[in-house]
C-alpha cells in the first residue's frame, strides 16, 4: 500500500556537501522565510487564542508545538529530499478553530485535530490524495475561506480608526514596502510593518510592563482531547481542506514554478505525523507552507534551495523553545498591533480567495459558502463554515451542472 509514496531521488548531503552548498545567500531567505513565519502568522494564533478564551500557557504550547515539530519535519524532509520543504501550520484552519471556539471547548477541538491528522495519514498512505484534493471545487472551498477571513480584514479597518498612532504608520510602511519590490525582497511588507508598529509601540508608552518580560524556556501543556460529534462533523472536512487544498496545494504549485517535484504523498503523511504530534500541546494541523516556501526558492540556485530550508527549521525550533517569551511580548504589544499584523497579512489572502471563488466556474455556489459562512450561525451545535460548504456544493449541484462537468477528471 505504500509502494507509491515518492522516494528521494538523490542521496541525502553528507556535512560536507552542505557546507559546500551552504552561502550568505541561502541563509538570508531562511532567515526571512522565518522571520515572515513568526510575525503575522503567530498573531494570528495569538488573536484566535485570546478570543477563544485559552490561558497564556495554553496558547504559548500552541506555538511552540507548531513550531518545533513542524521545524524538526522541514529539516528532515529538506535533507532527505534535498529540497526546500518548509512545514508550518494551517493558518486559514487556526482562523477556522477560532469560529469554533465560540461554541466548541478547546478539548473538542483538539479532538478533531486527532481525527484530522487520521484522515491525512489514510489519504496520504493509500494514494488518494490527489483525488481528494480535486473533489472539491476550489470556488466553493475558497468562498468558505472567504468568509472565514472576511473579519479579519474588517478588524484592519476597526484599528486603524481606532487606534490610528500604532496602525497608521504600520499600513504606510505596509503600503510603500509593497510599492518597492526590490526593497520589498529585502525587507518583506509584513515585516517592516512589525517593525514600524513595535517602534511606535515604544515611542507612545503603549507597552505593558506591569509583567515584567524574561526569557523563558517552554513547559508544554498536554491537552486532553474531548470527542465531540459536532466538532467532528465541522472540523474534520475543512480543516483538511485547508491543508490540502488551500495549504499544500499553494506550497506545491511554488515548489513546482521553481523547478522543484515536492512528495505530495510523502508530504501528507508528514502533515498527518505532524499534525498527531502538534495536538499533543494544542497545535492545529500541519501543512506545507506556500508564503515561506516562495521566500525560500525566491533567489539563487535551485539545488541549494533546501539550504535554505534548514535554516528555517532550525530557527523555528529554537523560537518554539522560547514560545513563553515571544507569547508574552505579544500579550504584552497592545492589542492594535496584533490586530493590524492580522490584518495585513491577510489581505492578499483575502483578495485571492474572493479572486478563485468569482473568477470563473462554481460561482454561485461560491456566493452561498461565503454568505453562509459570514453568517456565522451555528445549526445542530455545528459551525458555519462547515455548512458553508455543504451548502455551496450543494446548490451548484443543482444549479451549475456544466461547471462540474467542465471539471478536470483525475
Amino acid at each position: 500500500m505504500l509502494s507509491h509514496i515518492e522516494r528521494p531521488t538523490d542521496r541525502p548531503p553528507n556535512l560536507r556537501q552542505a557546507k559546500s552548498d551552504f552561502g550568505l545567500l541561502y541563509l538570508s531567505n531562511g532567515f526571512i522565510g522565518w522571520l515572515f513565519a513568526v510575525t503575522a502568522p503567530v498573531a494570528i494564533i495569538l488573536e484566535v487564542g485570546s478570543n477563544g478564551g485559552l490561558s497564556e500557557k495554553q496558547i504559548a504550547s500552541w506555538i511552540f508545538a507548531v513550531f518545533f515539530f513542524n521545524g524538526l519535519i522541514t529539516i528532515l524532509f529538506c535533507w532527505l529530499y534535498r529540497q526546500p520543504l518548509a512545514f508550518f501550520w494551517t493558518i486559514p484552519g487556526t482562523v477556522l478553530v477560532g469560529q469554533s471556539l465560540t461554541h466548541l471547548t478547546f478539548q473538542e477541538a483538539v479532538g478533531a485535530y486527532y481525527a484530522t491528522s487520521a484522515l491525512l495519514l489514510v489519504l496520504g498512505a493509500t494514494g488518494w490524495v490527489k483525488r481528494a484534493m480535486e473533489l472539491a471545487p476550489m470556488p466553493i472551498v475558497m468562498g468558505m475561506v472567504a468568509g472565514v477571513f472576511l473579519r479579519f480584514g474588517l478588524d484592519l479597518v476597526r484599528a486603524l480608526f481606532a487606534d490610528v498612532g500604532i496602525a497608521g504608520p504600520m499600513v504606510v510602511v505596509w503600503l510603500l514596502l509593497s510599492c518597492l519590490p526590490s526593497l520589498s525582497r529585502r525587507c518583506p511588507p509584513i515585516v517592516g510593518a512589525l517593525l514600524v508598529g513595535a517602534i511606535a509601540t515604544v515611542v507612545f508608552g503603549r507597552f505593558d510592563t506591569s509583567v515584567p518580560l524574561r526569557l523563558e524556556l517552554i513547559t508544554p501543556v498536554l491537552q486532553v482531547p474531548a470527542w465531540s460529534t459536532a466538532a467532528m462533523i465541522e472540523l474534520i472536512v475543512p480543516l483538511a481542506i485547508t491543508v490540502l487544498v488551500v495549504q499544500n496545494g499553494q506550497g506545491f504549485a511554488v515548489l513546482k514554478a521553481a523547478g522543484h517535484t515536492p512528495p505530495i504523498d510523502a508530504v501528507t503523511i508528514a502533515c498527518g505525523v505532524g499534525s498527531a504530534i502538534s495536538a499533543v500541546f494544542g497545535g492545529v494541523s500541519t501543512c506545507l507552507t506556500g508564503p515561506t516556501n516562495a521566500i525560500l526558492v525566491s533567489a539563487g540556485e535551485r539545488k541549494r534551495h533546501y539550504i535554505a530550508g534548514l535554516v528555517v527549521g532550525s530557527l523555528a525550533i529554537l523560537f518554539g523553545l522560547l514560545a513563553p517569551t515571544f507569547t508574552r511580548l505579544l500579550l504584552n504589544a497592545p492589542k492594535s498591533l496584533v490586530t493590524t499584523l492580522a490584518g495585513l497579512a491577510m489581505l492578499r489572502i483575502l483578495q485571492t480567495a474572493f479572486v478563485t471563488a468569482f473568477k470563473e466556474r462554481f460561482s454561485l455556489g461560491a456566493l452561498v459558502a461565503f454568505l453562509v459562512t459570514v453568517a456565522d450561525i451555528p445549526l445542530l451545535n455545528v459551525g458555519a463554515a462547515f455548512w458553508g460548504l455543504l451548502s455551496g456544493f450543494a446548490l451548484s449541484w443543482l444549479l451549475e451542472r456544466d461547471d462540474f462537468a467542465a471539471q478536470p477528471k483525475a
